[in-house]
Order: structure tokens, then C-alpha cells, then sequence
């Protein structure tokens, strides 16, 4: 295997599914491998564990944005997850992609949770705000203006903490998920899309250089990024 040089990231670069022409049969099965993929590595489990539920209350309907959710796997998995430990949770996940919210409207119900076909500026100007604020595989598709946008609009939105979990670039994730995907993700635009993802990807120290003050970086083994902000409100909760 040749392997593109990772060193810096590689913003020039564009995911197949960001091009509103692509193949829409090709789209469709993306969205329909994205929860196998993201049970697989996004990590979504023990973020729930360590920094979102001990935020959740027994005592009222709690509130959680899922800004970029795509076709909603995420923001689905959260949901029953809270619904297992007991939690009243409400989920609201909001991509502004008219094909991603029309394929995760397809889906069939899930109590407590909404999809909006919006920017998280849109919500902002709304006057709306969560107890928790997260994306998944978002940060790396963002421009510099777009990147501190999302993470003003986080903080105006989240009203106990935000958290934004994205890929760590290295090259054991690229060669990983080259050959991991190789024989299963077929027909879809699961394993190139994920390949230049890796190559647009922040390492933890790019992260923490672009993050404005109040923002603090954690990773989470072996290749993920957490992008975290609490509110004021956080504290003693």
C-alpha cells in the first residue's frame, strides 16, 4: 500500500458523498453502512458513558443536538442507550443535507427523537438550547470560518457541554481502515470516503491549536479526538 503523506492534513481533498451529484444509489447504501461503521469505530458507547449521561438527570426529560447527524445512526443509538439506563432523553438531529434528512426520516421511528433539516445557526436563531451539544465526523469537513462557527454555535446551544468527536490522523488509522474495509463496504462510499476523512483529519495538537479558549481536546484509544466544552451550568451537576 502507498499512503498519502500524513503529516499535515490534506484540505484540498473532498468526500465523494459532499458532491450533491453523486450517485444517490451509491449515497443510500452509505447511509445505510454508517451504523455498522460507527458501532465498529467511532466510540460512540463510551463517549455516551464517560461525558454525556453523568449529565443526565432522573428527574426531568433531558435534551441532546446532534449537529451533522447525517442519517441519524448516532443520534438513534444515543437515544436507546438513554432509554436502557432509564434517562428521559430527547434528541434533536439536525443536518442541513436534504438527503440525509429525507433517508433518516425514511427510517422507521424512534421515541424521543427528531429530525430538522437545519444548520446549528439556524437553532441558535431559533433561541433554542440542549443540556448537551455533540457531532460525529463533522469537524473534519469544515473550513476555518465554518469550524469556529460550529463551535460558537455549540456554545450558545449547550447548556451543560458539548462535545465533538472526529477522527485522529495517523497512519495506523489509515492503513487500518484501508484493509478493515477493503472486503466488506462494497458499493458504497464507506471505505474511500473514510480514507479521505483520515487524510482531512485534525491530529490532537492541530485540534487544540485551532480550538478557541474555553475548548479542551481528550483522546479516546485509538484514534479518535473528543473536542470538549462545558458550560457553566456544568458545574455541580
Amino acid at each position: 500500500m502507498i499512503l498519502p503523506d500524513l503529516r499535515t492534513r490534506d484540505t484540498a481533498v473532498r468526500e465523494s458523498m459532499d458532491d450533491p451529484h453523486c450517485d444517490p444509489a451509491m449515497l443510500d447504501r452509505t447511509y445505510a453502512q454508517f451504523g455498522v461503521v460507527n458501532a465498529l469505530v467511532a466510540g460512540w458507547k463510551r463517549s455516551y458513558r464517560q461525558h454525556l449521561r453523568p449529565l443526565l438527570s432522573r428527574g426531568r426529560v433531558n435534551t441532546l443536538l446532534d449537529i451533522g447527524s447525517g442519517g441519524g445512526d448516532v443520534a438513534r443509538s444515543i437515544a436507546g442507550w438513554a432509554r436502557r439506563d432509564g434517562l428521559a432523553l430527547d434528541v434533536t438531529a439536525a443536518d442541513p443535507d436534504e438527503r440525509a434528512h429525507a433517508w433518516a426520516l425514511g427510517r422507521q421511528p424512534s421515541p424521543g427523537l427528531e429530525f430538522r433539516q437545519a444548520f446549528s445557526s439556524d437553532l441558535v436563531a431559533e433561541g433554542r438550547t440542549f443540556d448537551l451539544v455533540i457531532s460525529n465526523h463533522l469537524l473534519h469537513h469544515l473550513d476555518d470560518e465554518q469550524f469556529r462557527s460550529v463551535l460558537d454555535d455549540s456554545e450558545k446551544l449547550a447548556r451543560l457541554r458539548a462535545v465533538h468527536s472526529d477522527i485522529h490522523r495517523s497512519r495506523a488509522a489509515y492503513v487500518v481502515f484501508s484493509n478493515g474495509t477493503r472486503p466488506v463496504f462494497r458499493r458504497s462510499f464507506i471505505r474511500a470516503d473514510g480514507l479521505v476523512s483520515i487524510r482531512r483529519s485534525h491530529t490532537a495538537r492541530e485540534l487544540r491549536a485551532a480550538a478557541p479558549p474555553g475548548w479542551r481536546v481528550q483522546r479516546q484509544a485509538p484514534w479518535r479526538n473528543l473536542l470538549i466544552h462545558d458550560a457553566a451550568d456544568a458545574v455541580g451537576v
